[in-house]
């Protein structure tokens, strides 16, 4: 057997402690002296194996219990299924699972058949998804356009799986999220020029409204009753909103009527540019596609975000802030 020895600080505060007590004799001195306490020398040890040659106990030798079995029987099994019960759905701790229970579940068929042969872009059959406010009406709950684009995002690759291998399950996805009603049916209002020679084109940008009358004739363009050197004092801006006619090489062949309200005046020029590209198309139908290639005939969805308070742009103070 070994000891160990105690250490000088303890020492003294056993002396003071026998001091204060009772008085001390030889046979105390010599223990407060040098005091000195068993150990064992067989290291300790968890394993759980026994060696023969060791007939001590193993509550003597410092060796744990054995391990108890998880899976040995039955009767384990179906306790640890008890203890520990694994939810169903990968959000059953959230608020509102349902919608990640429905991207999950699309991300799921997707992985399953995407190997499946997919029809060319233009050719997948014309699918009318449900609106951002009816998938929330559908689900309730205030689910984020960013959320919604992913879940749209995989309905469009869903359906375009060739027409002859689509699984029955991804079809029954689809219908979920489809919207009762005959895509085929959302046709536009046919635009036409009147007899006298005009033709009405409305544009959008912003928060501009513009409604252009096109009319062949030598070039001569109006907005609001004003020349357009009068209206849009910027270059840019007067080369907008004639821009649908020099892309196409007719400014001297049409004349423009124009009235405009609202917005600034990039966002009315901008504005002009779609409405004079609209009915432009209406007079010559063959030159779609070279004013989809000059920007005319498609709406700028972009709009300023809104100012918030605490966040402002880099090195600019917010004059409502009081510091």
């Amino acid at each position: 057997m070994k000891g160990v020895e105690l250490s000088t600080g303890f020492q003294r505060a056993v002396c003071s402690v026998c001091r204060h007590q009772r008085p001390r004799s030889d046979a105390a001195k010599h223990l407060v002296k040098r005091i000195r306490y068993p150990v064992s020398s067989t290291p300790f040890s968890t394993s759980p194996i026994r060696r023969a040659t060791d007939l001590t106990p193993a509550s003597d030798r410092g060796i744990a219990a054995a391990p108890f079995s998880f899976g040995g029987d039955r009767e384990d099994s179906g306790l640890l299924k008890r203890v520990r019960v694994v939810p169903a759905s990968p959000s059953y701790f959230s608020g509102k699972p349902d919608f990640t229970d429905s991207l999950l579940s699309l991300q799921a068929l997707l992985r399953k058949y995407q190997t499946l042969p997919t029809v060319p872009a233009g050719q997948a059959p014309r699918v009318a998804w449900k609106t951002l406010a009816q998938f929330r009406l559908s689900l309730s709950e205030p689910v984020k356009a960013a959320k919604y684009h992913k879940i749209v995002e995989v309905l469009h690759r869903l359906n375009h799986i060739h027409p002859s291998l689509m699984p029955e399950e991804v079809l029954e996805a689809l219908q979920k999220h489809k919207r009762d009603i005959n895509p085929f049916e959302n046709v536009a209002n046919p635009r036409f020029v009147d007899e006298h020679g005009r033709a009405w084109g409305t544009g959008r940008r912003k928060a501009s409204v513009a409604t252009a009358c096109v009319v062949e004739g030598e070039g001569e363009v109006l907005v609001n009753g004003k020349t357009l050197t009068q209206f849009f004092g910027r270059l840019h801006d007067r080369e907008s909103v004639i821009w649908a006619l020099k892309s196409t090489q007719r400014i001297d062949k049409y004349n423009i009527w124009a009235l405009v309200k609202g917005g600034g005046t990039t966002g009315q020029a901008e504005a002009l540019t779609l409405a004079v590209g609209k009915a432009l198309m209406v007079h010559e139908p063959l030159l779609k596609p070279a004013l989809r290639r000059a920007g005319c005939v498609t709406r700028d969805p972009r709009r300023v975000e809104r100012k918030k308070p605490g966040h402002v742009k880099a090195r600019k103070m917010p004059t409502w802030v009081k510091r």
